[in-house]
């Protein structure tokens, strides 16, 4: 009994030593491969191994449960199959197709250059995955109807009201513009608080009226109202749709609602922006294309009160006659802002802008006289004039101008081809009075 017991524990170091120095002489044999292999020889070597080394360890677990596991067996397990591996990649190497279609012997650059496609496609397409799964998406398929502009949602973008209001803040000019909004938007974000926290909340029309001249920043005001009203979470989506009368009114009876109807759906989920909106009608004669208009968008923003914000713009007068005729435009419009026309010296820094964007920089001489220049040019506007689409459209005719008269120079420089000079821009003298070219 003694001796059986005495002979059992005389096995067991035996066994557990050659079981531990087996797996650690098996972890070194791997390692040796990295180091001692050849290139051609690792690939084929390491993957036979991988595979003889499992039934290895199966046979050298059950040796070590049986107690029939010594030393000797245990370290000599691993090195068996280390040569067995090498003899099968000598004997049957691996191979890996190429590009061309032909095959030649895996090594670690080659399969690394197979497989490296291979896993940035995978990533990407996870990538692009997660980004459609998260991405601010239409709700609709097919084409943007005809007289409609869609301006997607920034998907890369967090929807963060301080992000818009930086954004509308870095506008030059419309200070009052800019008070209304952000007192608006601050009235709304606490309101949905109130709502948040258990609250009453009075009812709140989020469709506004943008009136003023036309180049006054309205369009781009309604830009950055969507991107609000997605960081309030009053729309989901936060994209624009841009129409106008064109967009929306049909050439026959009857098919208006219909042509409506579709511009609204696209809207949905984002804002409906139309400018001069007077104009819808105007003229509207017993046809009553007009009024067709109007009342499938008053019962649209009823019935999709949660899906859809209507901003609506356009002369100031013309505007308040539109929204006064209506007694349904004037129950669910009445949030007014006044876009004022812009300012000589803002006329001349929204050129600058433009010029900076496009990487034009200005002489010493155009940056004196720029201000006044403009000032004298835009002293008789009328109701017309353009305001930033006059600004637009000079800083276009002066890169024209300075194209021209760069093309004559052989070799120009990098500041030459950058530099807008007074004749670029039409100033003839260093007198503002007499300065237009014709």
């Amino acid at each position: 009994m003694n001796d059986a017991s005495s002979s059992t524990s005389a096995k067991k170091p035996g066994c557990t030593t050659g079981f531990g120095l087996g797996c650690l002489i098996d972890i070194g044999i791997i390692i040796l491969c990295f180091i001692a292999f050849s290139e051609q020889m690792m690939i084929s070597s390491l993957a036979y191994l991988v595979v003889l080394t499992i039934p290895a360890l199966v046979v050298r677990y059950i040796l070590h449960r049986n107690g029939s596991l010594n030393s000797l067996i245990g370290m000599l397990i691993g090195p068996v199959a280390l040569l067995a591996a090498v003899a099968l990649a000598i004997m049957h190497p691996l191979t890996i197709e190429t590009e061309d279609g032909e095959e030649e012997i895996a090594t670690p650059a080659s399969v690394a250059q197979s497989l490296a496609p291979k896993i940035a496609d995978a990533v990407s397409g996870a990538r692009r995955d997660a980004s459609a799964t998260n991405a601010v998406r239409p709700h609709w398929e097919g084409e943007v109807p005809p007289g409609v502009k869609y301006v997607a949602a920034d998907t890369n973008e967090t929807a963060s009201l301080e992000t818009a209001l930086a954004e509308l803040n870095e506008l030059i000019g419309l200070a009052e513009v800019k008070k209304e909004v952000e007192k608006f938007a601050k009235f709304v974000a606490v309101s949905k608080q109130r709502e948040s926290a258990g609250l009453k909340v009075a009812p709140i029309s989020y469709h506004m009226v943008f009136t003023g001249n036309p180049g006054t920043g309205k369009t781009t005001v309604a830009r950055i109202m969507a991107k609000i009203y997605r960081a309030l979470g009053i729309v989901k989506n936060g994209h624009l749709v841009e129409t106008d009368r064109g967009g929306l009114i049909a050439e026959y009876v009857g098919q208006t609602a219909v042509k409506t109807g579709k511009v609204i759906d696209f809207a949905l989920d984002g804002v409906l922006f139309i400018d001069e909106a007077y104009a819808i009608t105007e003229g509207d004669g017993s046809q009553g294309y007009g009024g067709e208009c109007i009342a499938t968008l008053l019962k649209r923003m009823e019935d999709e009160r949660d899906r859809l914000v209507v901003i609506v713009a356009g002369y100031t007068d013309e505007m308040k006659r539109f929204i006064d005729a209506n007694p349904g435009l004037q129950s669910r419009f009445n949030h007014y802002v006044h876009f004022p026309d812009y300012t000589g010296e803002e006329l001349a820094a929204i050129f600058r802008m433009n010029a900076r964007k496009s990487e034009y920089i200005l002489s010493a001489d155009v940056e004196r006289w720029l201000d006044a220049a403009i000032s004298v040019w835009t002293k008789d506007r009328d109701r017309k004039f353009g305001n930033g689409r006059y600004i637009r459209n000079l800083f276009e005719e002066s890169v024209m101008r300075q194209a021209i008269r760069v093309s004559e120079i052989e070799n120009p420089t990098k500041e030459q081809l950058m530099t807008l000079e007074m004749r670029d821009i039409g100033i003839k003298l260093k007198d503002p009075d007499a300065s237009k070219e014709d």
